[in-house]
């Protein structure tokens, strides 16, 4: 099973970073991969993604959440399996560390490929810097919840 982490420091409060996360519905603003997503319930999200060329649908299930933490998943339906966690690190007042572990079974040959060459690590460093250029412009999180889920 593949696996990838990855980390960035953004100029923002740890609280800004955290809530911005929490706001899935704009995730198509700094994750190249995400068509959609629509929040169904405060632990659900249905995801609309294209990998590869290859379009996808799921379901994730937020397994557990804790303001200005951490959030964690799992997939559930479709044919994404898949689970993760982005952990949030307040290292200044005006400074915070993102770190993101995605964990996901490759399907196909070019899901396969793509782990083996890194392209994964590749694509998620690349979101990763859209998502400090999303945070950093705005100055301000476009929304929150701050709601605690535990596992």
């Amino acid at each position: 099973m593949p696996q990838v982490i990855e980390t960035i420091d953004v100029d923002v409060p740890v609280s800004t970073a955290y809530n911005q996360w929490t706001q899935f519905e704009s995730f198509p603003k700094f994750l190249s991969y995400v068509e959609s997503i629509t929040q169904v319930t405060d632990t659900l999200t249905h995801w609309k993604v294209k990998i590869a060329g290859i379009e996808r649908e799921f379901d994730a299930d937020i397994t557990e959440q804790h303001p200005d933490e951490r959030v964690a998943w799992n997939s559930v339906g479709g044919e994404e399996n898949h689970a993760g966690v982005v952990t949030f690190h307040k290292l200044a007042d005006d400074k915070s560390r993102v770190t993101v572990q995605l964990d996901w079974e490759a399907s196909g040959l070019a899901e396969k490929a793509g782990a083996v060459l890194g392209v994964d690590d590749h694509v998620i460093k690349g979101d990763l810097k859209n998502f400090k250029k999303f945070i950093e412009s705005q100055g301000s999180e476009t929304g929150a919840w701050r709601g605690d889920v535990q596992s």
